[in-house]
């Protein structure tokens, strides 16, 4: 007699749980000056937080091409954050300025072409807020885990 899990079939308790089990693939874009510092900081300090994200540094957070952020999407990335300096805080001036009008308008395209927003953040930690960035991934982490996982 064969048990159930070498059938394939499985008793709704265990989908159930492995439903849950759920761990969301995220690509964050961070800034070389502060957001990865930041990272750092958090990493040097032992701080906790998901390690299901993959960091990607980047010169400033204006470097980043919204067709980087779709391809991620594409490939089977469940959800993207670019995060940079603090508005007023760039290394390079306004950069963080160009991101962010140009992020608002991918956000809005996101909805055009019928993918959840939700799937794409953005966000400001400097050099010092290691603990911040444990924060916003644990949240980022959370809100892709409650959408499950992308149909790309």
């Amino acid at each position: 007699m064969k048990v159930a899990s070498e059938v394939g079939v499985l008793p709704s308790k265990e989908i159930a749980s492995g439903a849950e089990s759920f761990e969301p693939k995220l690509v964050a874009f961070l800034c070389r000056w502060c957001s990865y510092a930041g990272a750092d900081l958090a990493g040097g300090g032992r701080i906790k937080y998901p390690a299901n994200v993959r960091i990607i540094r980047v010169p400033c957070s204006c470097r980043i091409d919204p067709k980087l952020v779709m391809k991620c999407l594409e490939r089977g990335a469940d959800g993207v954050l670019v995060s940079g300096c603090h508005p007023g805080d760039c290394h390079y001036t306004e950069g963080n300025y160009y991101a962010r009008r140009r992020m608002l308008m991918f956000h809005k395209l996101l909805e055009f072409v019928g993918i959840d927003p939700r799937r794409f953040q953005m966000s400001w930690v400097s050099a010092s807020e290691g603990q911040k960035w444990a924060q916003v991934v644990s949240e980022v982490t959370e809100d892709l885990r409650a959408l499950g996982p992308s149909k790309s």
